[in-house]
């Protein structure tokens, strides 16, 4: 083997016992932090959903309105698929 290649061999090596090493348990602090960002994200997702509801539903309305105006001049909402003659 070349010294290249035990060279590779030793870094692979240690490399894998760095990536297996195991961390020391969290502190409270860090537990603390962990979970007011854990709380902070889950408003903020909460937050998000209500305002994406909120967009539904006016899009919603919106369409309806719309729909309605086009429907009551007595045509289709949408033109009919053409058909092969």
């Amino acid at each position: 083997m070349t010294p290249r290649t035990i060279a590779v061999a030793a870094a692979l090596a240690v490399a894998s016992g760095v990536a297996t090493a195991k961390l020391p348990p969290p502190t409270d602090a860090q537990k603390e932090a962990a979970a007011a960002a854990a709380a902070k994200t889950a408003e903020a997702a909460k937050k998000e959903a209500e305002l994406l509801s909120k967009s539904i539903d006016l899009t919603v309305e919106k369409y309806k309105k719309e729909g309605a105006v086009k429907t009551k001049t007595g045509g289709p909402a949408m033109a009919p698929p053409a058909t092969k003659q």
